[in-house]
Protein backbone atom coordinates (compact mmCIF):
# COMPACT_ATOMS: atom_id res chain seq x y z
CA UNK A 1 0.00 0.00 0.00
CA UNK A 2 1.21 3.53 -0.63
CA UNK A 3 2.65 5.44 2.27
CA UNK A 4 1.87 9.09 2.94
CA UNK A 5 1.53 10.92 -0.39
CA UNK A 6 4.52 12.71 -1.83
CA UNK A 7 6.69 13.20 -4.88
CA UNK A 8 10.35 12.36 -5.43
CA UNK A 9 13.15 12.66 -8.03
CA UNK A 10 16.85 12.32 -7.56
CA UNK A 11 20.30 13.51 -8.59
CA UNK A 12 22.78 12.10 -6.08
CA UNK A 13 25.06 15.11 -6.34
CA UNK A 14 22.73 17.16 -4.14
CA UNK A 15 24.76 18.24 -1.12
CA UNK A 16 21.99 18.09 1.48
CA UNK A 17 21.06 14.53 0.65
CA UNK A 18 24.63 13.37 0.22
CA UNK A 19 25.56 14.87 3.58
CA UNK A 20 22.69 13.08 5.26
CA UNK A 21 23.54 9.81 3.58
CA UNK A 22 27.29 9.98 3.99
CA UNK A 23 28.32 12.15 6.96
CA UNK A 24 31.70 13.92 6.65
CA UNK A 25 34.68 12.27 8.29
CA UNK A 26 35.98 13.58 11.59
CA UNK A 27 39.58 13.81 12.71
CA UNK A 28 38.58 11.66 15.68
CA UNK A 29 38.55 7.94 14.82
CA UNK A 30 35.01 6.58 14.83
CA UNK A 31 34.04 3.45 16.67
CA UNK A 32 32.42 1.03 14.20
CA UNK A 33 28.68 0.74 14.72
CA UNK A 34 27.96 -2.92 15.34
CA UNK A 35 24.37 -2.34 14.21
CA UNK A 36 25.47 -1.23 10.72
CA UNK A 37 24.14 -3.90 8.31
CA UNK A 38 27.06 -3.37 5.91
CA UNK A 39 29.58 -4.11 8.68
CA UNK A 40 27.69 -7.20 9.78
CA UNK A 41 27.48 -8.49 6.22
CA UNK A 42 31.20 -7.88 5.66
CA UNK A 43 32.07 -9.65 8.91
CA UNK A 44 29.88 -12.62 8.00
CA UNK A 45 31.37 -12.78 4.51
CA UNK A 46 34.91 -12.74 5.92
CA UNK A 47 34.06 -15.52 8.38
CA UNK A 48 32.47 -17.72 5.71
CA UNK A 49 35.43 -17.23 3.38
CA UNK A 50 37.88 -17.93 6.20
CA UNK A 51 36.13 -21.22 6.99
CA UNK A 52 36.09 -22.21 3.34
CA UNK A 53 32.30 -22.21 3.15
CA UNK A 54 32.10 -19.52 0.47
CA UNK A 55 34.24 -18.99 -2.60
CA UNK A 56 35.22 -15.29 -2.95
CA UNK A 57 35.28 -15.70 -6.72
CA UNK A 58 31.68 -16.90 -6.64
CA UNK A 59 30.66 -13.85 -4.62
CA UNK A 60 32.46 -11.56 -7.06
CA UNK A 61 30.72 -13.29 -9.97
CA UNK A 62 27.32 -12.79 -8.33
CA UNK A 63 27.96 -9.09 -7.79
CA UNK A 64 29.21 -8.79 -11.37
CA UNK A 65 26.03 -10.48 -12.61
CA UNK A 66 23.66 -8.11 -10.85
CA UNK A 67 25.71 -4.96 -11.45
CA UNK A 68 26.52 -5.43 -15.12
CA UNK A 69 24.46 -8.23 -16.67
CA UNK A 70 21.17 -7.90 -14.83
CA UNK A 71 21.18 -4.24 -13.84
CA UNK A 72 18.68 -1.57 -14.85
CA UNK A 73 18.78 -2.52 -18.52
CA UNK A 74 16.24 -5.29 -17.85
CA UNK A 75 13.82 -2.86 -16.27
CA UNK A 76 14.39 -0.41 -19.11
CA UNK A 77 13.39 -3.09 -21.61
CA UNK A 78 10.19 -3.77 -19.66
CA UNK A 79 9.33 -0.06 -19.62
CA UNK A 80 10.02 0.36 -23.33
CA UNK A 81 7.85 -2.66 -24.16
CA UNK A 82 5.00 -1.24 -22.07
CA UNK A 83 5.25 2.09 -23.89
CA UNK A 84 4.97 0.36 -27.26
CA UNK A 85 2.52 -2.45 -26.49
CA UNK A 86 -0.72 -1.42 -24.76
CA UNK A 87 -1.72 -5.06 -24.19
CA UNK A 88 1.58 -5.82 -22.46
CA UNK A 89 1.23 -2.63 -20.41
CA UNK A 90 -2.17 -3.78 -19.22
CA UNK A 91 -0.79 -7.15 -18.15
CA UNK A 92 2.19 -5.46 -16.48
CA UNK A 93 -0.03 -3.22 -14.35
CA UNK A 94 -2.38 -6.09 -13.53
CA UNK A 95 0.30 -8.66 -12.62
CA UNK A 96 3.87 -7.43 -12.84
CA UNK A 97 5.37 -10.79 -11.90
CA UNK A 98 3.65 -12.66 -14.73
CA UNK A 99 4.28 -9.90 -17.28
CA UNK A 100 8.04 -9.66 -16.72
CA UNK A 101 8.23 -13.46 -16.91
CA UNK A 102 7.05 -13.12 -20.51
CA UNK A 103 10.39 -11.39 -21.18
CA UNK A 104 12.35 -13.99 -19.22
CA UNK A 105 12.78 -12.03 -15.97
CA UNK A 106 12.19 -13.66 -12.61
CA UNK A 107 14.13 -14.93 -9.62
CA UNK A 108 15.28 -13.79 -6.22
CA UNK A 109 13.85 -10.44 -5.07
CA UNK A 110 11.41 -10.49 -7.98
CA UNK A 111 8.89 -13.08 -6.86
CA UNK A 112 6.09 -10.52 -6.32
CA UNK A 113 6.31 -7.38 -8.43
CA UNK A 114 3.80 -4.53 -8.49
CA UNK A 115 4.19 -1.89 -11.21
CA UNK A 116 2.82 1.60 -10.55
CA UNK A 117 2.31 4.05 -13.40
CA UNK A 118 3.22 7.72 -13.42
CA UNK A 119 0.72 10.04 -15.10
CA UNK A 120 0.54 13.81 -15.60
CA UNK A 121 -1.44 14.04 -12.35
CA UNK A 122 0.23 11.33 -10.24
CA UNK A 123 3.86 10.55 -9.41
CA UNK A 124 5.13 7.41 -7.67
CA UNK A 125 8.32 6.87 -5.68
CA UNK A 126 9.64 3.67 -4.13
CA UNK A 127 11.36 3.18 -0.81
CA UNK A 128 12.01 0.38 1.66
CA UNK A 129 11.63 1.77 5.16
CA UNK A 130 12.79 -1.43 6.90
CA UNK A 131 15.89 -2.40 4.92
CA UNK A 132 16.61 -2.42 1.17
CA UNK A 133 13.96 -4.56 -0.56
CA UNK A 134 14.39 -3.93 -4.28
CA UNK A 135 13.45 -5.61 -7.61
CA UNK A 136 16.84 -7.17 -8.36
CA UNK A 137 15.84 -8.99 -11.59
CA UNK A 138 14.91 -5.65 -13.18
CA UNK A 139 17.19 -3.09 -11.52
CA UNK A 140 20.17 -5.08 -10.31
CA UNK A 141 21.68 -4.27 -6.92
CA UNK A 142 20.20 -1.34 -4.98
CA UNK A 143 22.33 1.83 -4.94
CA UNK A 144 23.92 2.88 -1.66
CA UNK A 145 21.66 5.93 -1.28
CA UNK A 146 18.53 3.74 -1.53
CA UNK A 147 19.69 1.79 1.54
CA UNK A 148 20.60 4.87 3.57
CA UNK A 149 18.64 5.81 6.69
CA UNK A 150 18.20 9.34 5.32
CA UNK A 151 16.43 8.21 2.15
CA UNK A 152 14.37 5.55 3.91
CA UNK A 153 13.02 7.88 6.58
CA UNK A 154 12.80 11.22 4.80
CA UNK A 155 11.10 9.89 1.69
CA UNK A 156 8.08 8.92 3.76
CA UNK A 157 8.14 11.96 6.06
CA UNK A 158 8.79 14.63 3.41
CA UNK A 159 8.84 13.10 -0.06
CA UNK A 160 8.33 16.36 -1.92
CA UNK A 161 11.16 17.94 -0.02
CA UNK A 162 13.50 15.05 -0.77
CA UNK A 163 12.55 15.08 -4.43
CA UNK A 164 13.20 18.80 -4.67
CA UNK A 165 16.62 18.38 -3.06
CA UNK A 166 17.39 15.70 -5.60
CA UNK A 167 16.38 17.92 -8.50
CA UNK A 168 12.77 16.93 -9.17
CA UNK A 169 10.26 19.70 -8.60
CA UNK A 170 6.73 18.50 -9.26
CA UNK A 171 3.76 20.77 -9.78
CA UNK A 172 1.61 21.28 -6.69
CA UNK A 173 -1.37 19.69 -8.43
CA UNK A 174 0.53 16.42 -8.92
CA UNK A 175 -0.37 13.78 -6.33
CA UNK A 176 2.61 11.87 -4.96
CA UNK A 177 2.40 8.26 -3.80
CA UNK A 178 5.18 6.61 -1.79
CA UNK A 179 5.29 2.82 -2.06
CA UNK A 180 7.01 0.89 0.71
CA UNK A 181 8.70 -2.27 -0.58
CA UNK A 182 8.93 -5.25 1.74
CA UNK A 183 9.83 -8.93 1.79
CA UNK A 184 6.46 -9.84 0.29
CA UNK A 185 6.30 -7.31 -2.54
CA UNK A 186 8.64 -5.20 -4.65
CA UNK A 187 7.65 -2.17 -6.72
CA UNK A 188 8.69 -0.66 -10.05
CA UNK A 189 7.67 2.73 -11.41
CA UNK A 190 6.47 2.92 -15.01
CA UNK A 191 7.66 6.43 -16.02
CA UNK A 192 5.84 8.75 -18.39
CA UNK A 193 7.01 8.31 -21.96
CA UNK A 194 8.78 11.53 -22.99
CA UNK A 195 7.56 13.60 -25.91
CA UNK A 196 9.36 13.28 -29.21
CA UNK A 197 9.82 9.50 -28.98
CA UNK A 198 6.84 8.42 -31.08
CA UNK A 199 9.02 7.05 -33.89
CA UNK A 200 11.67 5.36 -31.74
CA UNK A 201 11.98 1.54 -31.70
CA UNK A 202 12.11 -0.43 -28.47
CA UNK A 203 15.91 -0.52 -28.16
CA UNK A 204 16.22 3.26 -28.47
CA UNK A 205 13.38 3.83 -26.02
CA UNK A 206 15.04 1.50 -23.52
CA UNK A 207 18.26 3.50 -23.81
CA UNK A 208 16.40 6.57 -22.50
CA UNK A 209 15.11 4.84 -19.37
CA UNK A 210 17.15 5.34 -16.20
CA UNK A 211 17.31 3.40 -12.95
CA UNK A 212 16.32 6.50 -10.97
CA UNK A 213 13.20 7.00 -13.10
CA UNK A 214 12.13 3.42 -12.35
CA UNK A 215 12.58 4.10 -8.62
CA UNK A 216 10.64 7.34 -9.00
CA UNK A 217 13.29 9.85 -8.03
CA UNK A 218 13.72 11.19 -11.56
CA UNK A 219 11.81 11.76 -14.75
CA UNK A 220 12.92 10.84 -18.24
CA UNK A 221 14.07 13.73 -20.38
CA UNK A 222 13.09 13.92 -24.06
CA UNK A 223 15.85 12.88 -26.46
CA UNK A 224 18.03 15.67 -27.78
CA UNK A 225 17.47 16.63 -31.37
CA UNK A 226 20.28 15.61 -33.77
CA UNK A 227 23.03 18.21 -33.67
CA UNK A 228 21.72 19.82 -30.48
CA UNK A 229 24.37 21.02 -28.08
CA UNK A 230 24.40 19.65 -24.52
Amino acid sequence: MPAAGAEYDRAPANLAIVAAMDPPHSDTPDTPDASDPALRVKALESLLVQKGLVDPAALDALVQLYEHEVGPRNGARVVARAWLDPAFKGRLLADGTAAIAELGYSGQQGEKLTVVENTPSAHNVIVCTLCSCYPWPLLGLPPTWYKSAAYRSRTVADPRGVLRELGLALREDVTVHVWDSNAASRYLVLPIRPAGTEALPEAQLAALVTRDAMIGVAQIAPPRAPGARS
